[in-house]
């Protein structure tokens, strides 16, 4: 079922783990899932969780290996879009600035969800509560929720300086204390049951190769009553809409970087079909948000249908609560 709400228009070298993370939440095996020791070393397996520069690698060698490509093509993707820069003043920025300028329009839809998201959704969470930023990517979500005196952990594959987690240095600074960082995959999340007040795909929950899988990895996450947030992946009224966009990005990126960057299948967007059934799946109930856009983003889908183009993408946040049972 879903309930709608509609917004107004007013390592180099392989220690043993010594960060942030260890006030904050407790971890379990990425290779075989049983409970860390205090050493992080598990005794199941004997994987030892490993840190370098901050960032804590729960990143199996056969799934880093799974994802080599999709990492390099993303990477090499992202810096040719202008993501990132060497200046520290552009992240404190985000996402109210792109000083860069080179992608100025998608941090304005940025900006306009967060606030919704602080605004409306995160509001009733007691300070201090522990939030997962599925998708950190360079950490500004968990940056700004942190100043918000959220608990923030971010967990990302990318670990680079400029668009991944590596990022988060400019961070610390401000905060006077380092950002938790994880590298993993969404779907073998290094975390106990139970423990956090909500997890956030921010942007990234589109980059996932099956949706059942991923979010059930993110309930299993939450606390009881805990939230599960979906912001600004693209959703599609028809699953054509959504097809056609994934081959006009895929034959874009062909001419542009002769790659397909195809080399993940991720599920790329949402219907409310897929989301229907994600809800009947998980047990879950979804309330889905409209955060306002502003008018020129409102009257894309007619513009097109004047044009007799694609339906464009629409963003919205989804909210599904874990149930209590």
């Amino acid at each position: 079922m879903i309930a709608v709400r509609e917004s107004s228009p007013a390592l180099d070298s392989a220690e043993a783990c010594d960060t942030d993370h260890h006030s904050v939440i407790r971890l379990r095996c990425p290779q075989c899932r049983a409970n860390l020791n205090a050493d992080l070393r598990c005794d199941s397996c004997n994987f030892l969780v490993t840190e370098r520069a901050g960032i804590v690698l729960a990143l199996p060698p056969d799934r880093l290996e799974y994802y080599a490509a999709f990492i390099r093509d993303y990477e090499i993707i992202r810096a040719a879009e202008g993501r990132g820069s060497q200046d520290k003043s552009y992240y404190l920025a985000l996402p109210y600035q792109d000083l860069t300028g080179h992608n100025s329009e998608q941090w304005r839809i940025r900006a306009r969800s967060y606030d919704y998201l602080v605004g409306h959704i995160l509001k009733p969470l007691v300070p201090g509560g522990i939030i997962l930023d599925l998708g950190a990517g360079n950490c500004w979500l968990s940056f700004r929720l942190t100043q918000r005196s959220y608990r923030l952990v971010a967990v990302d594959l990318l670990t680079n300086s400029q668009d991944g987690l590596g990022a988060a240095i400019h961070y610390q600074e401000e905060l006077g204390e380092s950002l938790p960082r994880f590298q993993a995959e969404l779907n073998c999340l290094p975390f106990q049951d139970a423990q956090v007040d909500a997890a956030i795909f921010n942007a990234s929950l589109h980059y996932s190769e099956d949706y059942e899988t991923t979010l059930r990895e993110a309930l299993r996450c939450v606390k009881p009553n805990g939230l599960v947030i979906i912001c600004d992946t693209p959703w599609y009224s028809r699953e054509q809409s959504g097809k056609r966009m994934v081959a006009e990005r895929h034959a874009r990126f062909c001419e542009r970087f002769h790659s397909a960057s195809d080399s993940l299948h991720s599920e790329e967007f949402l219907t409310d079909d897929r989301l229907h059934n994600l809800a009947e799946t998980l047990s879950i109930r979804w309330t889905v948000y409209r955060p306002w856009y502003g008018w020129r983003w409102t009257v894309r889908p007619w513009a097109a249908r004047w044009r007799n183009r694609r339906e464009p993408s629409q963003f919205r946040i989804y909210v599904g609560r874990k149930n209590a049972g």
